[in-house]
């Protein structure tokens, strides 16, 4: 790893653990010695970088120049640790730890005062018995990838009618439900958009066939579909 990486993974790592975290730990994380850690730790402080703590202590992040301050009411606060705390919950491994470097990067921004705010928050995420479903190997973050490339995406499905089907699809948007993960697509097979459960995804791969610049305009005719035909049911 490039020593900037490395600087770069060092500091992430002190922005994330609780504080003060301790030397061990950060060598851990960035796969060196407690000795080339010390060093790493000074030259974050020969940056800018404000890092309290000692050896045998810990250190801390006490002002972090490579993010401008920001400044948030409690509400917001509240509503910025309910809303990752729910990603963590209910996200896939990949995005849940999303959520939470995104929290440390935001906390990292705010003065002491709200940072202590975000580690007392009133609102909490609590996952209810039964848990989400949740799809076995990288099946979400294929997904995803596909989606923000507009990829076309081969698959096998398992209907509720325990039918097996090979079809290819644009995948459009990932939708967290109360106790399922659903996938809003337009299938090539029933030429329609069409709602899978990921949890019945047998498997999928990537094809060679893109479906830019379309996603925008199929998923937004898609959730206009939707839109009607709740609209006609409460009719």
């Amino acid at each position: 790893m490039a020593r900037s990486d490395r600087l770069l993974r060092l500091l992430q790592a002190i922005r994330t653990f609780p504080p003060p975290v301790t030397a061990a730990v950060l060598a851990r994380e960035t796969g060196v010695s407690e000795r080339t850690l010390y060093r790493d730790i000074n030259s974050l402080r020969l940056s800018g970088v404000l890092i309290d703590g000692s050896p045998g202590y810990g250190y801390c992040l006490t002002e972090d120049p490579s993010l401008p301050p920001q400044n948030f009411s409690r509400l917001e606060i509240e509503a910025l640790v309910l809303g990752l705390g729910y990603v963590r919950s209910r996200g896939d491994a990949a995005l849940a730890e999303a959520g939470q470097l995104a929290l440390s990067k935001i906390t990292a921004t705010l003065p002491e005062r709200l940072q202590r705010q975000v580690a007392h928050a009133v609102l909490k995420v609590y996952r209810p018995c039964p848990a989400l479903e949740e799809p076995d190997g990288p099946t979400l973050e294929l997904i995803r990838e596909a989606s923000w490339s507009e990829m076309a995406l081969d698959m096998r499905y398992l209907s509720a009618t325990e039918q097996r089907t090979e079809r290819r699809i644009f995948p459009l948007s990932v939708v967290y439900l109360e106790e399922s993960i659903m996938l809003l697509a337009w299938c090539r097979l029933r030429r329609d958009f069409r709602m899978f459960r990921v949890s019945r995804i047998l498997d999928v791969a990537p094809s060679d066939e893109s479906f830019q610049p379309r996603r925008a305009s199929l998923l937004r005719e898609y959730l206009q579909q939707l839109a009607s035909r709740e609209d006609s049911a409460r009719l």
